[in-house]
């Protein structure tokens, strides 16, 4: 398989000088569904550039349930702020589309970090973008209806998926909504008999991309 790490926006965002230096270090790692690559408390290895597939941040609630608070695809890395001294990681990461992603070792991250400033203001805005994405998740869990909620995950995860078909379960949107899975079963039939989306098994497919804009929140 030829590799490409620039597929990630965010390599291809670096300097020449910048991505010389990062290439001899980075490797290709398939990232299958359902894959763990953070815990909440465990010390950072390895930071991942995705190729392709989308990695959810996830923080576990007390009462059981899990909610997505962030997602990351080829236009993001994670981990990277550990090039900037944070080591410990403070979400649960789990591959949530399956794909590949350029994986470097945190100490090789930093090294280059610590030489070029281009780069390491390059991953303070990137930090700062999954911070702003964060609040955003947050305001939208705690004022919108599920439907809106929804067709914004959707669209989200099609911009970084790159297509309209998407690979997802019923039990796994509910975990990353943070609702019922019976809320999201009713609100996916809403938005397939509205025509926006056709839903089968397992697979999304978006119908009216246009249509999920009006209705997210």
């Amino acid at each position: 398989m030829r590799v490409n790490h620039s597929s990630n926006r965010l390599l291809a965002a670096t300097s020449m000088e910048v991505f010389e230096a990062l290439k001899p270090h980075l490797s290709l790692r398939e990232c299958r569904a359902g894959d763990v690559l953070g815990e909440p408390g465990q010390t950072i290895s390895n930071v991942y550039f995705p190729q392709s597939g989308i990695i959810s941040l996830v923080v576990d609630l007390s009462v059981g349930d899990t909610i997505e608070t962030a997602m990351i695809g080829r236009d993001g890395a994670l981990h990277a702020a550990s090039a900037l001294d944070g080591k410990v990681c403070l979400n649960r990461a789990i591959v949530q589309l399956a794909g590949f992603a350029s994986v470097i070792a945190v100490e090789h991250l930093i090294n280059v970090a610590d030489q070029h400033r281009d780069f390491r203001a390059l991953l303070i805005r990137h930090e700062q973008v999954l911070f702003a994405q964060a609040q955003q998740s947050a305001a939208c869990n705690a004022s919108h209806l599920v439907e809106a909620r929804l067709c914004r995950w959707l669209l989200r995860t099609r911009d970084l998926a790159g297509g309209d078909d998407l690979a997802v379960t019923q039990e796994f949107l509910a975990q990353m909504l943070g609702v019922q899975r019976t809320s999201v079963s009713l609100t996916a039939n809403m938005l397939q008999k509205a025509g926006y989306i056709s839903y089968k098994r397992g697979h999304v497919t978006l119908l009216n991309v246009e249509g999920l804009k009006d209705a997210a929140c």
